[in-house]
């Protein structure tokens, strides 16, 4: 076995053990149900169970529509597989296909905030099936069919999707359809051609494949210009072998019976089939300009660089997340559900799918915006060939899609709560993307794209160098680790770590202090960047940083900031390390330094400065200093969004705000400030650094960025002796892509 193969060997044997202890600690599983209403004392029980529930279950029963006001149904969706065809594995059966199913209610919540109960149910017949999925109908608001093999998964969609008033939509068809078709519309724009001329050749007739000549064809490609081939050939009219009534649709009076015969003279390729079907003869047989959709994963039916040899003018797309082109359907199926809830949607319509993709296929053509571009930095964002469908984590999906959807249920009549007001809709769902630990997916593609070499001054503890080896593998940079070279290789071997000396990354002797070392390294210019802290006080790695780096030009301050994942928004707290008891004009200064690293993430920021006082309501010093503050940033940086003095819970409720402030207009405290703040500035460092620490514990699962170091003159962040090998990754990859620079 080769050198390489052994490490890829190695390699994907340490992937396994890591996922598995991903899907194992710190719980089992990846979700769970938590409660939405407090449940503390006699009267929460009285309301939440008997008597009061009785007045909700009375209001229901005289009205179901109600339902969606007293319950979680109307943001409840059913993820229902029972394993027959799980991508990638198979007919694994229901119970081993649960993590994906759990994995697909993770991208539900993340992604558009619906909740998911994942059902794997062991029935294969398919009467039996739509019997058990119709019953949940009081349970859920919508249907998720995933991993249901065909032909059985195009039955029990209809039969469901006829007999059941929630929306019922199997993914694997039409959210492969939705996405695949708006690719379709914005390569043959690109290219120049007319939809109903082209002709179109898919390799594949599962259940994907057919979704998407479905669609296609709605969208205007001609029936009689499709040719599709299977595992027995070319489907030709007669053909008796391996039918079934969806293939025959798509039958054509031919003699061609391979896909070579067929793939001559296309415009179009779909692939929804098995790795390495269309060569890269076959592409040059194609059309000018030709489009090819090659969709199988984890390999595609034509790799792009082996199609683009063969035919340098062609537009290709795939499934994975390494080319350009990404067809992924967590572009859509979120969001056709965000909206299809969010109206009371009976049914998924064709009009609503067509929206989809219509939302989607523009979106691509609109210009990216700041958070696109940092998300995807080095990548092409113009609309052409490289650029035919939006990237997933453009934060602008869910505004796009959710109210097209809605729109067009609305449009179709199946709408049961239309929704009025549009753009207060648009305006809702934007802020959910400030909601999600997705923030630091820019930082990581930016540092990708340009991976720069990081010192560590802690090299040989087993976390620093668990955290280097997933650096390694995902390419985000070149470590430099400063340590004596027997203590580390003896830990990377007690670690079962794969990093090797002079390949992996470089070694650095300790001479003493090494965060003083790494400090010089960082000043003359032999590393990029400079991850410290995990052993001894913050305030002695501090000094090095101080009197070797320093500030950046125009940052008055130092400052200490850290991210906190919670379950419903994601919150910035600020100084959490550095300035004790903060001047109002270093209160000032900091809010700055904080807001403009919102802004590297991505994140308009929304600030608050916190005290015990609201609006005014004391005049003790610290009360003082806070409202100082908001004064001194109206003048120097008007165009930041700022509440303070606030106390906390204020900050994050408007309604809590106008209890105090009914006209919102008092000092201006409250104007066009709406909503949550993201942003909290505290008056003193232990006010800061003891709400962190306490919402770490108590609410955020360990999800913590930080600290983040503001205001130094070169990329360098101190962490602490509680760090945990994910925030080390997450702060390398923070240094890497500059999102702190000066």
């Amino acid at each position: 076995m080769s050198t390489e193969s052994s490490l890829n060997e190695a390699k994907d044997t340490q992937l396994r053990a890591d996922a598995l202890e991903y899907h194992r600690s710190p719980v089992r599983g990846k979700i769970e149900v938590v409660a939405t209403k407090p449940l503390s004392n006699q009267r929460d029980l009285s309301l939440a169970y008997s008597p009061g529930v009785a007045y909700a279950c009375e209001e229901i029963a005289a009205d179901p529509a109600t339902a969606a006001d007293y319950t979680s149904r109307g943001n409840l969706v059913a993820v229902i597989s029972n394993g027959t065809a799980v991508l990638g594995l198979g007919n694994i059966g229901p119970l081993a296909s649960k993590p994906v199913m759990e994995g697909k209610g993770c991208l539900f919540k993340k992604f558009a905030g619906v909740d998911v109960f994942d059902l794997e149910l062991a029935e294969n017949d398919p009467d039996k099936l739509i019997e058990a999925i119709a019953m949940l109908e009081p349970t859920v608001g919508g249907i998720n069919l995933e991993d249901i093999k065909a032909p059985e998964c195009f039955y029990i969609e209809k039969k469901l999707s006829e007999r059941m008033k929630i929306p019922v939509f199997h993914d694997d068809q039409h959210g492969t359809a939705i996405i695949s078709s708006a690719a379709l519309l914005n390569a043959l724009k690109v290219v120049g051609k007319d939809i109903a001329d082209v002709k179109l050749v898919a390799s594949g007739a599962g259940a994907a494949a057919i979704a998407c000549l479905d669609m296609m064809v709605s969208l205007g490609v001609q029936q009689k210009n499709i040719y599709v081939t299977d595992s027995k050939g070319v489907i030709w009219q007669g053909r008796e072998a391996n039918m079934e009534a969806n293939k025959a649709r798509y039958a054509q009076a031919t003699d061609a019976r391979t896909l070579a015969d067929i793939v001559n003279g296309a415009d179009v390729f779909l692939g929804c089939s098995t790795a390495g079907v269309l060569t890269g003869e076959m592409v040059k047989t194609m059309a000018d300009q030709p489009v090819i959709l090659a969709l199988a994963n984890p390999e595609p039916e034509i790799r792009p660089e082996v199609a683009k040899a063969a035919r340098p003018d062609v537009i290709i797309a795939t499934g994975r997340s390494d080319y350009p082109n990404q067809v992924n359907n967590v572009l859509c199926f979120p969001y056709i559900f965000r909206g299809a809830l969010d109206c009371g949607a009976t049914r998924i319509t064709t009009e609503m799918k067509l929206a989809c993709v219509t939302a989607i296929a523009e979106l691509a053509e609109a210009e990216p915006n700041d958070a696109v571009a940092a998300a995807y930095a080095g990548e092409e964002l113009s609309f052409g060939p490289e650029y035919i469908i939006p990237k997933p984590f453009d934060p602008r999906l869910i505004a796009a899609i959710a109210p097209a959807v809605a729109a067009a249920a609305a449009a179709s009549g199946v709408a049961a709560r239309p929704i009025e007001d549009m753009d207060a809709y648009r305006e809702k769902l934007g802020q959910m993307i400030y909601h999600t630990g997705f923030f630091m997916k820019p930082v990581f593609a930016k540092a990708k794209a340009n991976p720069r070499k990081v010192a560590y001054a802690e090299a040989a503890d087993q976390r620093v160098l668990r955290a280097v080896q997933t650096v390694v593998d995902g390419g985000m940079a070149r470590p430099v680790l400063i340590g004596q070279a027997g203590e580390i290789e003896q830990a990377i071997r007690q670690s079962g770590l794969r990093l090797r000396r002079d390949v992996d990354y470089t070694l650095v002797e300790a001479e003493g202090d090494t965060t003083l070392q790494g400090a010089r390294l960082l000043k003359n210019g032999d590393v990029d960047a400079l991850i410290c802290g995990m052993k001894g006080s913050y305030d002695s790695h501090l000094a090095h940083v101080k009197n070797e780096i320093g500030t950046a030009p125009g940052a008055e301050v130092l400052a200490a900031m850290n991210a906190l994942v919670l379950d419903k928004m994601t919150l910035f707290i600020t100084d959490t390390y550095v300035n004790d008891a903060p001047s109002a004009q270093e209160l000032a200064a900091i809010t700055r330094l904080a807001a403009e690293e919102l802004r590297h993430f991505g994140l308009e920021p929304k600030a608050a400065l916190l005290s015990h006082s609201i609006f005014g309501s004391s005049n003790r010093p610290s009360a003082q200093r806070m409202r100082e503050a908001r004064r001194i940033l109206a003048d120097t940086a008007p165009e930041l969004a700022v509440i303070g003095e606030v106390h906390g819970d204020a900050a994050l409720s408007e309604d809590i705000r106008r209890l105090y402030q009914p006209d919102a207009s008092a000092d201006g405290a409250a104007q066009g400030f709406g909503g949550s703040a993201n942003l909290l500035v505290m008056p003193s460092l232990d006010a800061a650094n003891i709400l962190f620490n306490v919402l770490k514990v108590a609410a955020g699962k360990g999800v913590t960025v930080g600290p983040i170091l503001l205001g130094a003159a070169k990329p360098v962040h101190i962490l602490s002796p509680s760090a945990t090998v994910r925030r080390i990754v997450n702060m390398t990859a923070l240094a890497v892509a500059g999102v702190r620079q000066g």
